[in-house]
């Protein structure tokens, strides 16, 4: 019996890549991109259209299209080309979040969609950025926000600036009595209903509660006229003719001295009538004060008290805000994905290596479902898992390669760099002979 003669109706692959795209399969309705972050409204860009055709076919000339059968679609380009972009996008934003998340802190941060873009903000908060305006495309200006968050920390401890709110109160004296119970005394004089002998606070009920006070300062007001303008020895010795004593000068002595005299004069000034002349000493435990001696009928009828509130490290106040409710971390900084309009021709090019990079992994994966094919008398064997593993070796090496060039002109960096050009160029100058004028 004769074999019989095949005619398939088909001599080419059933599936197999085209030799260019077109534009008006990019984002068609029946194979859309898996995202469309470039080609979807209210944003579509006409040039990422353009470049993903191209990339068909690169794509297809570089996997030996004109040879062999490139077992995928366009398609499939397309959405690598896509998945190209974002991954350039996602490391340049890395990079620029490392650059200058230390003066981003606590600024606006913003809302965005599940593709990552920014969007309009429901609310009409301070710290939302609006639609479109990418912080990531900016050159920031140095605010050093983190060090003066933490230098504002430290001047509220030392009691020479801050965010917290002090706040005063007095306490009214009873004579024989030397402990008081401050944190009582603040709780119940917050209240409306309080009868203590508590004034001035400036609190409400609800900013005290349980919160533990902050003793930042005690002490009491003397009449005015006890404030002598000489200070403690009345004008003897003075520091004025650059004695020994930092009071005032009195009017007979007249002398030429520096500014920053007067201003130890002044704090030492201060300090005689707080320490050599109050009479009173005091000491705080756990909020409770204890006044030595016991006070009398001829003490300060009233104590005063300087204290903060405690409260929690990220609440805000309603009146001046600080920044809490901004830019806390990498995650809040206001950075959509980076428009194709504005990535060069650096980042373009690296878009075109890495796309091929995952339509080669693609392929491996299509391979790899039939790892041989049978035909008459032979078999063909599919190289699937080789393509899979180039790919995936291409994919992190370019992946590095934009990583460290990315590092290398941080702007840590780039000062280092132009601190070493300029000693360079010191250097140079010495070796210059200077000429030497003869008049």
């Amino acid at each position: 019996m004769a074999a019989p003669t095949l005619t398939p109706s088909s001599t080419i692959s059933a599936t197999r890549l085209s030799v260019t795209g077109a534009h008006a399969n990019v984002d068609s309705s029946d194979n859309p991109l898996p995202f469309g972050i470039y080609t979807a409204a209210p944003h579509p860009d006409s040039d990422f259209v353009s470049g993903a055709v191209d990339q068909v076919a690169y794509v297809y000339k570089k996997l030996g299209g004109d040879v062999l059968d490139v077992e995928m679609t366009e398609y499939q380009v397309y959405a690598a080309y896509e998945e190209a972009v974002l991954e350039y996008s996602y490391l340049v934003n890395i990079h620029q979040a490392k650059n200058s998340l230390s003066d981003y802190l606590g600024g606006t941060t913003g809302s965005f969609d599940e593709n990552g873009e920014m969007v309009e903000a429901a609310s009409s908060s301070k710290n939302e950025v609006k639609e479109n305006d990418n912080v990531g495309l900016r050159y920031p200006k140095y605010t050093f926000s983190y060090a003066r968050n933490i230098g504002e920390g430290i001047a509220e401890a030392a009691n020479v600036g801050g965010t917290q709110t002090i706040y005063s109160a007095s306490v009214a004296r009873v004579n024989g009595q030397q402990d008081y119970d401050l944190q009582t005394l603040i709780e119940n004089s917050a209240s409306s209903d309080s009868t203590l002998p508590f004034s001035n606070s400036n609190l409400g009920s609800n900013q005290i509660s349980t919160n533990r006070v902050l003793i930042k300062r005690v002490y009491y007001k003397t009449p005015q006229a006890m404030w002598r303008f000489f200070g403690y020895y009345g004008g003897i010795n003075t520091v004025g003719n650059l004695a020994n004593y930092g009071q005032f000068a009195d009017d007979s002595t007249f002398e030429i001295i520096p500014t920053w005299q007067n201003k130890l004069q002044a704090k030492a000034f201060e300090d005689s009538l707080y320490t050599r002349m109050s009479h009173f000493s005091y000491e705080v435990k756990n909020n409770k004060l204890r006044l030595f001696p016991s006070p009398h009928e001829h003490s300060p009828e009233k104590f005063w008290v300087e204290f903060t509130v405690k409260r929690d490290a990220w609440e805000e106040d309603s009146d001046r805000q600080r920044g809490a409710e901004g830019i806390n971390n990498m995650n809040t900084l206001p950075f959509p994905n980076l428009p194709y309009m504005n990535i060069n021709s650096i980042g373009k090019q690296w878009i075109r290596r890495f796309c091929l990079s995952l339509c080669k992994e693609m392929l491996g994966q299509i391979r790899s479902k039939f790892a041989t094919i049978p035909i008459p008398g032979e078999t063909v064997t599919l190289n699937g898992s080789d393509l899979i593993s180039q790919a995936k070796d291409e994919q992190e090496k370019l992946r590095e390669e934009l990583k460290t060039t990315l590092d290398e002109v941080t702007y840590q960096r780039l000062a280092e760099k132009d601190a070493s050009l300029a000693d360079s160029a010191n250097k140079v100058m010495q070796s210059v002979p200077v000429p030497v004028f003869v008049g």
